[in-house]
């Protein structure tokens, strides 16, 4: 029997239209042997929360660049717990300035990656995270 691989849903909340990031961490993800579901642009945290209920998955990848995360990705988070999904890990992409991230971490964010992070931590720190998945 094969080795149960980690999900990770990648999306984008809210109204900011570029995905190139995304994009790039999805496509390292499942270079890596993840098992990666991208929502596409504009998601409403609802939608994502469902796409995560949905898809039974270990990790939401958020990617923002609006600079409406210290909104959108408290509730995403309130969302995925209220539906019983205690145990998934929630990491944040974009630009996040430093005052923020101490809120962001309060409200359960696992990790913030910003622009320049490369790929092969994102990665290693995704499958840390799961060692028995």
């Amino acid at each position: 029997m094969a080795d149960k691989k980690i999900r990770v849903l990648i999306a984008k909340p809210g109204l900011d239209g570029h995905d190139r990031g995304a994009k790039v961490i999805a496509r390292a993800l499942r270079d890596a042997g993840m098992e990666v579901i991208y929502t596409g642009l504009r998601q409403s945290p609802e939608m994502i929360a469902e796409a995560a209920l949905q898809e039974d998955v270990n990790v939401i990848g958020l990617s923002i660049l609006s600079g409406a995360h210290l909104v959108l990705v408290p509730r995403v988070i309130e969302l995925v717990r209220a539906n019983g999904q205690h145990d998934v890990k929630v990491f944040v992409g974009g630009i996040i300035p430093e005052d923020d991230i101490p809120a962001l971490t309060a409200a359960g964010v696992s990790a913030i990656y910003g622009p320049g992070t490369s790929t092969t931590k994102v990665v290693e720190e995704i499958l840390a995270a799961f060692p028995a998945v």
